[in-house]
């Protein structure tokens, strides 16, 4: 028997059924091995830095099948992915098993032809990639573990730092505070429609966009009174070359703009297809394309567009460490316009098709057309409009969404009269820089060298997990606790959440996956200073003081001065006077009562059970916190309804209720099901179900009348209704 082993359960499957029953082909299901949980024994630094690896909970029965496969087995090949992620794999299957030189093969896609292929071609495992790996892995460990243990210290208990995931939240609280600095500034936007010779009546700009209202009302109150005509027509023939195939991150950033996909949901989708042998290797940071794939991919041009349409040609790769051997994203077979088991699946496809086709295409030729307007009168600035028109749409033809949206103006000609119809002045104010998206932050992570391909994904996702950030619309918006942890790290370790820092370590597990640097060395080199900053701010006071609170905020007990602090729950105010006042209040000035016993005994630990203050209302939890966790469930605190409930049904869910919960950003109501349910409302729901859509009905203003919750709906603003 020979045995093939891979990942996936369904790359099992596909790779099955190209070599008939020549093989045995078993899945890991993944990882097998990893670092245990407790740092104790996980890294014996003084050997080494040796890793000490266990067996992941739930993979036993894999690891003994496995074994036991392996022992009937006359032939073994290790056909895992071809990236770092998957030579550790490879590697943790051989000694977990026992193997003593299996073969490992790599394909970059799950076709018959590449499988076979590579099955003739095996190799060694590669050590340096595998260490490479393990590089990473205990690099992330000592600096998550060391620095995350401070952070408990002189922040607050539960926080987390990562080697990666701390300079992304400092990159994005670092935009929200310039976003908070932004002085807007005044200005005025003159827009006028301007009828030609021929009656058409054509939309303009002035090329001055006025500082001062009074500038403004000068300029439309001059040109109301001059005489226009044509100064200038300018047209000019442009090119418009397509963007080469996707790599990982250009993926991720197309599929989140166009789609609103998440990258982690970006790379689930990809891994998908890959696995059922529909596009190449998802990770990857190269923009080459195989000779093979060019040849086939002009071939489904002629076919489908015409011969005009194709136009060969190479990409050079951006990234400095970018795997050439690798090829970029691409459809396995360009002929199949359409593939994936779901719709997602089936858009995300149609993405990598159009992509990878357009890339080998020829250039759009656009014409560009300037037209000018001139009064008679000098102190009227000129007016200006724009016009496109594509001659030729070569590769757009494939890709239509990027087409953009045609504007094509008349014939005219130089002095001729126009007749101004309309003027007015819109007052306007600059606009601070915007929010990262998911994409956006791929897009600067990738472009600061900070992270790699296979890591965007997990950095973004880590982030909101550990309640750093929250997504608001597509925007990432730190929370307090996240602007806290970073405005910490940022003042203490900022030698080690620096760009520079995080992207020079990345070239050296480069360095070391290329065989051109030392495993213990690259570690020792780090770890010897890190823990010396470390023990350096052990000294430091403990941050409860996070300034003081506003005039106003007065301590609802003793009527003193009031600090901010920060709770699991983000800030609130505190007596400055604590721990000999206990007084407290939310930001939005509510009072919060402190612990109060209840006579009951804690189930698991034995402590008074009390009544506490919470995001959401009064609980009864542990006061052993946060030692004991315990929450007593469906407590009913005597003289309190339960809070926030409004007990209107959950219309998504059928289970929980919606229930008031507190944001950044105020108050919004969201189903008591979280985080199985994840709908949200941004009023009161008001109990009554829209009758076009279903949703559920919220509350209105003064303005506005009880409308729909769904954004879509029409009901949404019944106000605006024509």
């Amino acid at each position: 028997m020979k045995l093939l082993i891979v990942e996936s359960p369904a790359k099992a499957k596909t790779i099955s059924k190209y070599l008939d029953n020549a093989y045995t082909v078993k899945a890991s299901v993944g990882h097998i091995r990893d670092l245990p949980k407790s740092n104790k024994n996980a890294i014996d630094i003084e050997n080494g830095f040796a890793p000490s690896y266990v067996i992941s909970p739930g993979k036993e029965k894999v690891v003994s099948d496995l074994k036991q496969l392996a022992k009937k087995a006359d032939e073994i090949v290790l056909a895992t992915d071809p990236d770092r992620e998957g030579e550790a794999i490879a590697w943790h299957v051989k000694e977990a098993i026992g193997l003593k030189n299996p073969k490992r093969i790599v394909f970059h896609e799950i076709t018959e032809q590449a499988v076979k292929e590579a099955i003739k071609h095996p190799r060694a495992i590669d050590e340096n990639l595998r260490l490479a790996q393990e590089a990473r892995r205990v690099l992330d460990r000592l600096f998550g573990y060391d620095l995350s243990a401070l952070i408990w210290q002189k922040v607050r208990y539960g926080l987390s730092a990562g080697r990666v995931q701390s300079p992304a939240l400092r990159i994005l609280v670092e935009r929200e505070k310039e976003i908070r600095a932004f002085v807007p500034e005044n200005f005025w936007v003159i827009s006028a429609n301007f009828q030609t010779k021929n009656g058409q009546v054509l939309p303009f700009e002035c090329r001055e966009e006025p500082k001062t209202a009074e500038r403004a009302e000068e300029i439309v109150t001059a040109a109301r009174e001059a005489v226009w005509q044509i100064a200038n027509v300018t047209e000019t023939e442009a090119k418009r070359s397509p963007r080469a195939p996707f790599t990982t991150s250009t993926l991720q950033q197309a599929a989140s703009s166009r789609f609103g996909y998440a990258p982690s949901v970006t790379m689930r989708l990809a891994q998908k297809l890959y696995e059922a042998g529909h596009i190449t290797y998802m990770r990857t940071d190269s923009t080459n394309l195989s000779k093979t794939a060019v040849s086939e991919i002009i071939l489904t041009i002629n076919k489908e567009f015409g011969s005009n349409y194709a136009s060969p040609r190479t990409y050079k790769t951006k990234s400095k460490n970018a795997q050439e051997a690798h090829e970029a994203i691409r459809p396995t077979h360009t002929s199949l316009k359409s593939a994936g088991g779901n719709p997602q699946e089936k858009k995300l496809y149609q993405l990598i098709w159009q992509r990878a086709i357009a890339s080998q295409m020829a250039d759009a030729k656009i014409l560009r057309t300037k037209v000018s307007a001139e009064a008679d009168d000098q102190k009227v600035p000129p007016f200006e409009t724009n016009g496109s028109q594509v001659l030729f749409d070569g590769w757009l033809k494939a890709d239509p969404a990027a087409r953009g949206e045609d504007v094509e103006l008349p014939k005219l000609t130089e002095k001729e009269t126009l007749v101004l119809k309309e003027i007015e002045a819109v007052g306007k104010e600059t606009e601070p820089p915007h929010r990262y998206t998911e994409a956006g932050l791929v897009k600067e992570l990738e472009k600061r060298g900070i992270g790699r391909p296979s890591t965007y994904a997990a950095i973004i996702k880590t982030i909101q997990d550990r309640g750093y950030t929250i997504k608001e619309n597509k925007s990432l918006v730190p929370t307090d606790t996240g602007e806290v942890v970073s405005d910490f790290l940022t003042k203490y370790f900022n030698n080690y959440i620096s760009d520079s820092f995080t992207a020079g370590m990345e070239n050296e597990l480069d360095d070391i996956a290329d065989g051109k640097r030392e495993y213990v060395k690259t570690l020792k080199n780090f770890y010897g200073p890190f823990t010396k900053e470390i023990a350096n701010k052990k000294k430091i006071e403990k941050i409860t003081n996070l300034g003081p609170a506003p005039d106003n905020a007065k301590c609802p007990v003793c009527g003193g001065p009031m600090i901010i602090k920060l709770a699991k729950n983000g800030k609130f105010y505190s007596c400055a006077q604590f721990p000999n006042c206990t007084g407290a209040l939310t930001l939005e000035g509510k009072e919060l009562a402190g612990p109060k016993e209840t006579g009951e005994k804690c189930p698991q630990c034995e402590s008074p059970l009390v009544e506490r203050d919470g995001r959401f209302g009064r609980f009864v939890a542990c006061s052993n916190y946060p030692k004991c966790r315990y929450i007593k469930k469906d407590a009913v605190i005597e003289g309190e309804d339960r809070p926030g409930d409004t007990g209107v049904k959950c219309p998504v869910c059928q289970k929980g209720t919606m229930v008031e919960k507190r944001g950044r950003f105020g108050t919004f109501y969201g189903c008591s099901n979280y985080p199985k349910c994840k709908n949200i409302i941004k009023s009161k729901p008001t109990g009554g179900i829209c009758p076009d859509c279903g949703s559920l009905m919220m509350q209105g203003t003064k303005t506005i009348p009880d409308r729909c919750s769904n954004k879509a709906c029409s009901n949404h603003r019944p106000d605006k209704k024509k």
